[in-house]
């Protein structure tokens, strides 16, 4: 499917210079966002995952229908201050500025075998940090998976040692 005719694109969002890639017009396509999500399966099934893990908050939309068309669990990794019970957290840098991200410590076992799922890959700032807490934990991080990859920033470069997978790429 041609997933990018269903993008939206946004200049000048959330700040000049910036052409944002609104997915919320794909995620309303009843067919194009049950294929997506079957593409995503199809890539990873087979792969023994236990638990997806998304990020705050459009890997939410994404990681929970994988998690459960791999009859896997869901993590949700959240902003500070959103986790109730005790966490690990990291910090990190976003291209305007700083972060930090939390996921419970007991989300992950050692050795669990973990889809990282999110929507952007752009700097890999989030998707590196996520990384850094999977490990903490002790999961086996298995492939990271994005709808969308914007190569000219170079995210992949802060994931190196991962399985990267994104079905839609801009230069």
């Amino acid at each position: 499917m041609d997933y990018k005719s269903f993008i939206r694109e946004v200049p000048d969002f959330p700040k000049p210079g910036i052409l944002f890639y609104d997915i919320t017009t794909l995620l309303k396509d009843p067919i194009c966002f049950r294929s997506m999500i079957d593409d995503l399966t199809r890539k990873y099934e087979g792969a023994g995952i236990t638990k997806v893990v998304g990020m705050e908050s459009r890997g939410f939309i994404l990681g929970s229908p994988l998690a459960y068309q791999l009859n896997a669990g869901f993590v949700p990794v959240r902003k500070p201050g959103k986790l109730p019970a005790d966490v690990f957290e990291v910090k990190y840098l976003l291209e305007y500025g700083s972060n930090s991200l939390s996921i419970h410590r007991d989300a992950i076992q050692e050795g669990e075998s973990v889809l990282i799922v999110d929507d952007l890959l752009a700097t890999g700032g989030t998707a590196a940090a996520t990384v850094n807490l999977i490990r903490q934990l002790g999961g086996k991080i298995i492939g990271v998976g994005f709808l969308v990859e914007l190569l000219g920033l170079d995210g992949r470069k802060k994931l190196n040692g991962c399985d990267i997978h994104s079905l839609i790429a801009y230069d």
